[in-house]
């Protein structure tokens, strides 16, 4: 069955977006002890132990049409740092969301995530032809909040006690999400603005 954001490979220069596979598993297990990215309690990554389990979820929901999963790969190693995701994803109002994205610390605040991000939304409005693309973090993740909007992406609003945290650290804690969204119309401009930030010669 083809679905609307059907499994492909996207390909940079920084970074190279494979869809996810069980062999990436070994790699992720690496990746993710790079910083103990599990401890992070406003937000899910899974811990080394529990990595094959969240390969299988992603896959699953990548079945039912509702998720298209990437293991994000270091061209330079070859290897997986990370994990992204198509969610959420709405064919019949051509919409995605982009998230359940995590990377290994030493490749964070590079160019590796402009890049990625770069691929995934030009995929999603030159290709899928969406009306929008949408991101949602959690209101304490100041990191990825500036990250999200350094895209050029814009805050839709906060949807207050979204959510139970069930992270050890946290559970039981209500969690507040923000959520963003870049429309079709200002696809130009976010655009313009990545492949500038791109082209400049520090690290971002």
């Amino acid at each position: 069955m083809t679905h609307f954001a059907s499994s492909v490979t996207l390909v940079g220069q920084h970074v190279q977006l494979q869809p996810l596979h069980a062999s990436h598993h070994d790699d992720l297990v690496e990746a993710v002890k790079d910083g103990e990215l599990w401890n992070h309690w406003y937000t899910f990554i899974p811990p080394p132990e529990k990595m094959q389990a969240e390969i299988e979820r992603r896959l699953s929901l990548q079945a039912q049409g509702s998720m298209t999963a990437f293991a994000v790969i270091a061209p330079d190693s070859g290897r997986a740092v990370g994990m992204t995701t198509y969610m959420n994803i709405d064919a019949a109002h051509r919409r995605v969301e982009i998230g359940s994205t995590w990377y290994r610390q030493s490749v964070q605040r590079g160019p590796l995530n402009t890049e990625a991000k770069r691929l995934l939304l030009g995929h999603a409005f030159e290709q899928l032809n969406c009306i929008a693309v949408e991101f949602r973090t959690h209101f304490f993740n100041q990191q990825s909040r500036r990250a999200i909007e350094r895209l050029g992406a814009k805050l839709d609003g906060v949807l207050r006690n979204h959510q139970i945290n069930t992270h050890p650290l946290a559970s039981g804690a209500l969690r507040d999400t923000c959520v963003y969204s870049i429309l079709a119309s200002e696809w130009p401009n976010v655009k313009a603005h990545l492949d500038y930030q791109l082209l400049r010669p520090r690290n971002l």
